[in-house]
């Protein structure tokens, strides 16, 4: 059970990037052997790598492997180093807390709605419905990240290089 707590985003993207890249390969299969495609293959595919990349940048966050400027974080002292790292660990915190809130705010909309895909013509929530919970997952895994850089465990993204 540590394992799945541990690394949920890794499960995830495997299982998503498996499903893709079947998805695909059967898409391409169908296409040699009987000149027809697979219509709803580009509307699946499309929303997984939406999904990949949000569980993704989960990965990323974690271990501090997001993307960062760190051009005045490497010319301060040790001292304002710390005092940066927190103002951009709240404001991160902040935005990721947003993007949690208003993609279940597209969730509920698109349920009240009753809008539905192009292709399979399902509910279009059915998509949306892990983007707040993966916005929610980096948020966690930012923060772990955070704590571990305040505590000296883990070297913050700019002083990695």
């Amino acid at each position: 059970m540590n394992f799945i707590l541990r690394d949920l985003e890794k499960i995830v993207c495997v299982a998503i990037f498996a499903a893709m890249t079947a998805l695909g390969f059967v898409n391409v299969v169908v296409r040699y052997l009987t000149s027809y495609s697979l219509a709803s293959s580009e509307e699946l595919l499309t929303n997984g790598f939406l999904l990949l990349t949000v569980f993704g940048a989960a990965i990323a966050a974690r271990t501090g492997d997001h993307l960062a400027v760190t051009l005045l974080y490497d010319l301060v002292p040790a001292p304002v180093r710390k005092a940066i790292l927190l103002l951009a660990t709240v404001l991160s915190a902040l935005l990721l807390a947003l993007s949690a809130w208003f993609c279940w705010q597209l969730v509920t909309n698109q349920m009240s709605s009753g809008i539905r895909s192009y292709a399979l013509q399902i509910p279009a929530w059915y998509y949306s419905v892990a983007l707040p919970f993966g916005f929610a997952l980096i948020l966690i895994r930012y923060l772990q990240y955070a704590r571990d850089a305040f505590a000296g465990r883990a070297e913050p993204e700019a002083a990695n290089g």
